[in-house]
């Protein structure tokens, strides 16, 4: 019984995390660019590669922060930091200090879903992770498809201060359920390993070398989209704040529709890997249709967008599933690294996104984004099924 009332703290808290992250997460990119010189797009995807690579160098010590405090504490530390971060973007005018507190908010992003995969791994056995899986990412997603139309809301003209302050507010709950919930977790015994060694052991175990570079397809798609999409659909399509808003609920929507299914078709029926295979190909498609789109019908950015999400649930609810039936949660060492593989995409995406622009119209991101997405078969089609 206390091990299901856990669980259900643990889904609450995946919301209130998904909701403080994703309503900032599609402006953040137009919010930032007014602290940086103008006609400088290049310089946003810089920033983002900043952080992804200071994420990774924190996301690499955590396991050993989590040894000398355990995952409460540390927990609960980074969520104050991330409300500290969050109140200064609302209300600050100092670029440095916005900058500063840009980069830090990015960061925690990042951290805050490995410490709550240690909470959530406590609690799942093998034989049902794709469900519970599937359960604790839907109820994230659904936050992430109410989030950009509750954006567009609080926009009003150029200005974002209500989009932050509201995300840091969300944290106070989150804050309430750590206390009350999980303030005498007792952690594994989390394995000592030093990083090298546990690289070496990823890329020697070839199923999880694998699922590894299926999650850096996924999260450099979802770093692409989520930094050039909102430009794009404001700058280019001409789109306002709350036609995004509900393009980007209706885009969001497969991940709260098929993520549950999926999981439970994973452990019961398919396994992962026709899930991975189908997934990437619809992405790869539906992604570069994009780049050839140019009607200005809100219902049909909506609707080819959703199509790409398809892929990416399947995607995601496949990799999360045959990642966590292969490891438990004292593997905190190669959790850690499986959650660097956003921020390291966060640091490649931009990267390769800014020297793109340099040759080619903005609209043609996608075309080559989905040309890339191909490349993530090489990986699916040789994976070893769990069925």
């Amino acid at each position: 019984m206390k091990k299901n009332k856990s669980k259900l703290l643990l889904y609450a808290l995946s919301f209130l995390t998904a909701l403080h992250v994703a309503i900032p997460a599609y402006v953040n990119s137009i919010f930032i660019e007014k602290f940086l010189p103008a006609d400088k797009l290049e310089l946003v995807g810089y920033l983002y590669t900043i952080s992804a690579i200071l994420s990774i160098i924190i996301l690499l010590g955590i396991p050993t922060l989590l040894k000398k405090i355990g995952n409460f504490l540390t927990t609960l530390i980074i969520t104050i930091t991330s409300i500290t971060s969050l109140l200064f973007l609302a209300f600050s005018q100092n670029t440095t200090l916005v900058l500063a507190s840009f980069i830090v908010y990015l960061i925690i992003g990042s951290v805050i879903y490995f410490n709550l995969d240690i909470f959530l791994e406590k609690y799942t056995s093998d034989t049902n992770t794709g469900k519970v899986r599937g359960i604790y990412l839907t109820i994230s997603n659904a936050a992430w498809v109410i989030a950009p139309s509750l954006a567009g809301l609080m926009i009003i003209g150029n200005d974002y201060c209500r989009v932050y302050f509201v995300s840091a507010l969300i944290l106070l709950p989150f804050i309430i359920i750590l206390l009350s919930g999980f303030r005498k977790f007792k952690d594994p015994i989390y394995k000592s390993t030093s990083i090298f060694k546990t690289i070496r052991t990823i890329i020697k175990n070839k199923n999880i070398y694998k699922i590894f570079m299926v999650k850096f397809f996924l999260s450099f798609f979802y770093a692409w989209m989520t930094i050039y999409t909102p430009i794009y659909l404001y700058r280019s399509m001409g789109f306002d704040w709350k036609i995004i808003g509900v393009i980007f609920t209706i885009m969001l929507t497969p991940f709260v529709l098929f993520e549950l299914p999926l999981g439970k078709l994973a452990d019961k029926k398919l396994g992962e890997k026709e899930i991975l295979n189908c997934g990437i190909i619809i992405i790869s498609i539906s992604t570069m249709v994009l780049s050839f789109l140019t009607s200005h019908a809100f219902w049909i950015w909506g609707l080819v967008l959703f199509a790409t999400r398809v892929g990416a649930s399947a995607v995601e609810i496949a990799s999360e599933s045959y990642f966590f039936k292969h490891i438990n949660a004292q593997d905190s060492e190669i959790i850690s690294i499986f959650r660097i593989i956003s921020p390291l995409a966060y640091s490649v995406a931009p990267l390769m996104a800014s020297l793109a622009l340099i040759i080619i119209d903005i609209r043609f991101l996608f075309l080559t984004l989905g040309i890339f997405m191909l490349l993530g078969l090489k990986y699916s089609l040789t994976l070893k099924d769990t069925r």
